[in-house]
């Protein structure tokens, strides 16, 4: 990996010993301004990984962007979607000679003879890179020992592609692993501590749980939306394109010949303006009908079976990315779970601060009563049930019954009303 890593480094360009020395005489003209990234983008050259389908060897490329367009037959909009500066959710397009894939890092382009890889130090591209080459190495060394190719063999591009599910995959189930570590033992911790930390912190998990599954559902829909289009899946299939357009070459260069030979053994044959075609023209027509015809039934006959091999290998890759989106799942409904427990827990306590703030004003009420006696007896006036020795005991004692009294009848009434577990 390490010797991989150095090996598609991109080259440092070496300074040269006629670089202009800056002019200290003056302050220069737009200082600081870099003018090397105002040019188009279209005409800078960007560094490509290039895998041989033939021999499995990668290589570093430069090529800009017309030259690539031109290369692949891909249109501006495709290639866009491979530019690093640009967030695109994941894409798999099908075009008349490459696929364009976009799978979190892995952004490449297949065709039948390569794949042209966007060159860059993250692991998972390198990994994608030894990966594809140990798998061609392996089918290589296979048809070099002279064993039978096996029917359930993949063309070169399926292959790519599979590598590129595969990496994709592993990348987006070990986010989600990661996650779950680090997400239960959080979540557990809240429940027991509620703390304004420890709901930041899950606060901060959410946001990431929410992203990571908005990349895992866009991987899973375009993998279920190829599945459900027979004619994006036929698309994809570029070596029998190849095959079958070397073929027609092939033919029409063959007929040509014909028409050639037979026109050099008539040359000396009058031809008259208004007579019919030659017979070497109908034998043109009649021959291409029936090539045509046949590569239809030909054509139509291998579609169904390898549209059977693609969606099979889709199928596999659905299948593992829509258990990592169950995961994801999981874990997100745990999390409303713990918030919808967190909710209850204060409601909780909200409901017994109401119920403590309830006895605090009723015991006030009755302490009011106290305030009101002693309100009546400071007036300044003179009654007869001053001059009696024990009045003023008598009144304390009556002020205080009634009050638990009428504690009492407000306590009563609560739990009749039912708005305190008494």
């Amino acid at each position: 990996m390490a010797e991989l890593r150095e090996r598609l480094l991109p080259r440092k360009p070496s300074s040269t010993s006629g670089s202009h020395e800056p002019t200290h005489g003056r302050r220069p003209l737009f200082q600081g301004v870099d003018f090397s990234g105002l040019k188009k983008r279209g005409q800078s050259l960007r560094s490509w990984i290039r895998v041989d389908a033939a021999t499995g060897h990668s290589q570093v490329i430069e090529v800009d962007k017309f030259t690539m367009m031109r290369r692949c037959d891909l249109p501006a909009r495709d290639l866009r979607l491979l530019d690093p500066l640009f967030v695109y959710p994941s894409t798999i397009l099908g075009r008349e000679k490459a696929i364009v894939v976009n799978l979190e890092q892995i952004r490449c382009i297949i065709t039948a003879d390569e794949v042209l890889l966007l060159n860059s130090l993250d692991s998972y591209v390198l990994q994608y890179v030894v990966e594809l080459q140990r798998r061609l190495a392996a089918s290589n060394g296979e048809a070099l020992s002279g064993g039978t190719p096996s029917p359930d063999d993949l063309p070169f591009e399926f292959r790519a592609l599979e590598v590129a599910l595969d990496a994709a995959c592993t990348f987006l189930d070990a986010q989600a692993a990661e996650l779950e570590i680090e997400a239960y033992p959080l979540l557990d911790e809240l429940t027991s501590q509620i703390s304004t930390l420890n709901l930041e912190r899950v606060r901060r998990l959410k946001s990431r749980l929410v992203a990571l599954t908005r990349r895992v559902q866009k991987v899973r829909d375009e993998i279920e939306q190829l599945m459900d289009d027979d004619g994006d899946m036929a698309e994809m299939y570029l070596t029998e394109k190849k095959i079958h357009m070397e073929t027609s070459y092939f033919g029409d260069q063959s007929i040509h010949g014909f028409n050639s030979a037979g026109g050099a053994v008539s040359a000396s044959a009058p031809v008259s303006p208004v007579s019919s075609p030659p017979e070497s023209r109908k034998l043109e027509k009649t021959l291409s009908l029936a090539r045509s015809r046949l590569d239809s039934m030909k054509s139509s006959s291998t579609i169904t079976e390898n549209i059977e091999e693609l969606e099979m290998l889709l199928e596999a890759y659905f299948v593992v990315i829509d258990s990592t989106l169950n995961k994801l799942t999981s874990l997100k409904e745990y999390i409303d779970d713990t918030e919808d427990f967190i909710n209850i827990q204060l409601d909780n306590v909200r409901n017994q601060l109401i119920q403590f703030e309830l006895l605090l004003t009723t015991a006030t009420f009755i302490v009011a009563i106290f305030g009101v006696v002693a309100g009546i007896f400071g007036m300044n006036f003179e009654i007869a049930l001053f001059d009696v020795p024990s009045a003023f005991q008598w009144t304390l004692v009556i002020t205080g019954v009634s009050g638990v009294i009428v504690f009492c009848l407000f306590l009563w009434y609560f739990k009749y009303r039912r708005l305190m577990p008494l």
